[in-house]
């Protein structure tokens, strides 16, 4: 389940923007500034992609390729041929065709390089021929029994499920590199609610959840236990409850902190001298 999400806004004549929903993603916004959740989630306002972004969608989508050849066909060599035709798919939006000035760029050949170095990185981490996936980037849209009868919507994409002799598994590739101390509680709350979306969604609890840390190749695993996803649910519910008080009147203040060097809506924020742009209403419903 990628943590990557876009916000962009239907044009004219399109249907209307789906009501938001709680994503590890969006959840950790809100947690951390209820006002970046707002202008992600609600206004969906553009954010430009950056070059590892789009690394990481590129690494993605060629692994995702890769489990729809038969197992002899995973080859290292299969992955790093789809790695062209993946970055045309790509190319084809033009905020990421501006990140270079075309394949001439000295640049574009080096960030592919570092593309392809983290295709290497994942089979020296598994097999991809002894695995048994049985979905691939998949949505999963689930919904969590809430406090006084109000469901709280579950979203995310799954990067792999296996269902095999060894158990049903989540398997989540990160292009970045392994979390540092004091960042592991980031961690176990996506693998957390990984864990229960699958639950919810199949009525079983997975037997382990990984994390291959395509950067250092790292491996992180964890086994959860149905009591402490129930838990779990119930944080999620307290963060979903937060969010709905907050919406009819926009209450979606900033809150400061180190992420805040690198926010794309800086210039936008009150705690920087910014005005943030008119409240929208929560989508669906009246403002």
């Amino acid at each position: 389940m990628t943590g990557t999400e876009t916000t962009t806004r239907g044009g004219a004549g399109e249907a209307p923007p789906r009501p938001p929903a709680l994503s590890p993603s969006r959840a950790a916004d809100f947690r951390r500034c209820p006002l970046l959740y707002r202008l992600r989630a609600v206004d969906r306002l553009p954010e430009a992609p950056s070059r590892a972004q789009v690394r990481g969608t590129l690494v993605h989508a060629v692994l995702e390729r890769l489990f729809a050849l038969g197992p002899a066909e995973r080859t290292p060599g299969a992955a790093h041929a789809l790695l062209g035709p993946c970055w045309d798919a790509l190319a084809a939006d033009p905020a990421v065709a501006a990140l270079f000035d075309g394949p001439a760029d000295p640049g574009f050949a080096v960030w592919l390089d570092s593309a392809a170095a983290l295709l290497d990185t994942y089979f020296a981490l598994e097999d991809p021929s002894a695995v048994t996936a049985t979905a691939v980037e998949t949505r999963v849209e689930v919904e969590l029994p809430g406090s006084g009868g109000a469901a709280v919507p579950l979203r995310g994409i799954l990067d792999r499920l296996d269902d095999g002799p060894d158990g049903l598994r989540v398997v989540d590739y990160k292009t970045g590199a392994t979390p540092g101390e004091g960042y592991e509680s980031g961690v176990l709350f996506q693998l957390k609610f990984y864990a229960l979306a699958v639950l919810l969604a199949r009525g079983r609890v997975p037997d382990e959840l990984r994390l291959l840390y395509l950067s250092d190749g790292t491996a992180l695993t964890y086994r959860p236990d149905a009591g402490e996803l129930h838990r779990f649910g119930r944080l999620l519910d307290a963060v979903w409850a937060a969010i709905r008080r907050a919406a009819p009147a926009g209450d979606f203040p900033p809150r400061t902190g180190p992420a805040c060097r690198h926010c794309d809506h800086r210039d936008r924020c009150p705690a920087w001298g910014g005005t943030p742009p008119p409240y929208p209403g929560w989508p669906g419903e009246a403002a």
